[in-house]
């Protein structure tokens, strides 16, 4: 039986990472997937009627158009394109008034009035500087590159949400940034709310929130054809429950949530280690709708037509209600919906004529209760008529979304929650988060920093960590 220098248990954007750097240095390598196709999170199927391809888990990207990893790669060879809608995001409030992210700092800024400049302050120094500080923001804890650069970011992104959010006077710059840092999936009183805000806000008036032409899967096969252009191995439908009936290797990579670690047999980690990883956090789980509709949604200000994403809650104290109630496991009437509609941008996805809808809520942790309704309304609330539109639905809620992904737990697509104690020290806290007790595994999952979202940065560390350990190969960052 072949020897392979590193297997890669998993193949989201994380697992293909890791895989795709260490193939980059010669390396043999095997990428192992459980599912009959490779993808994880960046996969696109028909859910509800034939000709509707619908992402079934991320569908806008803007980590990715900003990390470093994905952007070094030249996946435009390997058949991938994006398109940019009109607007990066655009969020209706009942009174009329629409607060826009514009692809531009100077546009966003003119666009919010009387606060414009109040957002600059928070993020035209990560627009500026986000090729200094990028490796920083998406990697672990260590001695920055650029400290004067990412201290400034830190003073503000340190901060609770709630706490920037009062800086601005108006209701439409409140409740653009509460959708912001809502991305976050915790309450917005909590503290580092704010760096997902800034980060978010600024990559968007950087690169834009774009979408990739024929749905998410185009990510992971653009990635997957890169990989086997460098000689990289694939192995679909192969779910590992026991580490002992791999082929012979010399290191092991988890893209793994620590729960699916534990799991794994023939793993003998410490004691202390695996009392670590059973105290790391999970956060809020999501119910996730996708539709057929027969045209456009009809929202009441038509330039939400144009946007890559809509962030349908209103106000700031309802959004920042609806995130504090999800987190401690409480029903929510109206729940800050994530809603896209990717198929007014790229015609591939929908019959001509037709559109798809896709939206989330963030819910209680592994909730059972169904918020299509709850999910519908809001939509409804801003759009008046969509409800008329639907020609078909396909949910998921949070359990079904760990069934279809194992590294949901409860329907957390973060990998854990994204709190002050684990946005950096994930899943434990150490000077190299990446190892495992154990000195030829590693785990390279959403779980590690910097977290969830479609970058691949977590694989790339994690990869990085191995090369230089097992084999004395330092890959400059």
């Amino acid at each position: 039986m072949r020897k392979f220098d590193v297997i890669i248990i998993g193949s989201g954007p994380n697992g293909l990472a890791a895989a795709i750097t260490f193939q980059q240095q010669g390396l043999c390598t095997l990428l192992i997937e459980g599912a009959d196709t490779i993808g994880g999170g960046m996969r696109t199927k028909e859910l509800t009627l034939p000709g509707f391809k619908h992402d079934v888990c991320s569908a806008i990207h803007p980590m990715a158009m900003a990390s470093p990893f994905l952007r070094a790669l030249p996946l435009s060879a390997f058949g991938l394109s994006f398109v940019k809608p009109q607007y990066a995001a655009a969020h209706p409030l009942d009174d009329g008034e629409t607060a826009i992210l514009h692809h531009s700092l100077t546009e966003t800024v003119r666009g919010l009035g009387v606060d414009g400049e109040r957002y600059r302050k928070l993020v035209e120094k990560v627009v500026i500087h986000w090729d200094e500080l990028a490796l920083d923001i998406m990697g672990p804890l260590s001695f920055p590159k650029h400290p004067l650069h990412l201290a400034s970011f830190g003073l503000d992104a340190l901060q609770p949400a709630s706490w920037t959010a009062s800086r601005f006077a108006t209701a439409p710059a409140k409740a653009l940034w509460a959708g912001m840092a809502a991305h976050g999936i915790q309450p917005l009183t909590n503290w580092t709310t704010s760096a997902i805000a800034i980060v978010l806000s600024a990559v968007g008036n950087k690169f834009g929130w774009q979408i990739p032409v024929g749905g998410s899967q185009s990510i992971a096969d653009a990635l997957m054809r890169y990989y086997q252009s460098l000689g990289g191995e694939i192995q679909t439908g192969f779910w590992v429950e026991d580490i002992r009936d791999l082929p012979a290797h010399q290191v092991l990579l988890c893209d793994m949530t620590p729960r699916q670690l534990l799991r794994l047999k023939g793993i003998d980690f410490s004691a202390s280690y695996r009392r670590r990883l059973e105290g790391y956090k999970q956060g809020m789980g999501v119910f996730k709708v996708d539709w057929a509709l027969s045209e456009k949604t009809p929202f009441k200000d038509l330039r939400c037509q144009q946007a890559s994403t809509v962030h349908l809650g209103n106000t700031y104290a309802e959004i920042a209600e609806s995130e504090q109630l999800g987190h401690k496991g409480k029903w929510v009437d109206k729940p800050f919906v994530l809603f896209a509609q990717q198929s007014a941008f790229d015609p591939s996805r929908a019959p001509a004529g037709k559109q798809t809808g896709w939206a989330y809520c963030h819910v209680p942790n592994g909730s059972t209760v169904d918020y299509t309704e709850a999910i519908e309304n809001q939509v409804e609330r801003f759009a008046p008529g969509f409800k008329d539109t639907v020609m078909a639905r396909h949910t998921f809620s949070p359990a079904e979304l760990e069934t279809y992904n194992p590294n949901y737990i409860g329907g957390d697509i973060n990998g854990g929650i994204m709190d002050i104690t684990q946005l950096y020290s994930r899943p434990i806290l150490a000077i190299n988060p990446y190892r495992t007790s154990l000195e030829n595994i590693y785990i390279c999952s959403s779980a590690t920093p910097p977290g969830g979202g479609v970058h691949g940065m977590c694989g790339y560390q994690a990869a990085r960590t191995a090369l230089k350990e097992h084999f004395g190969i330092i890959v400059d960052s």
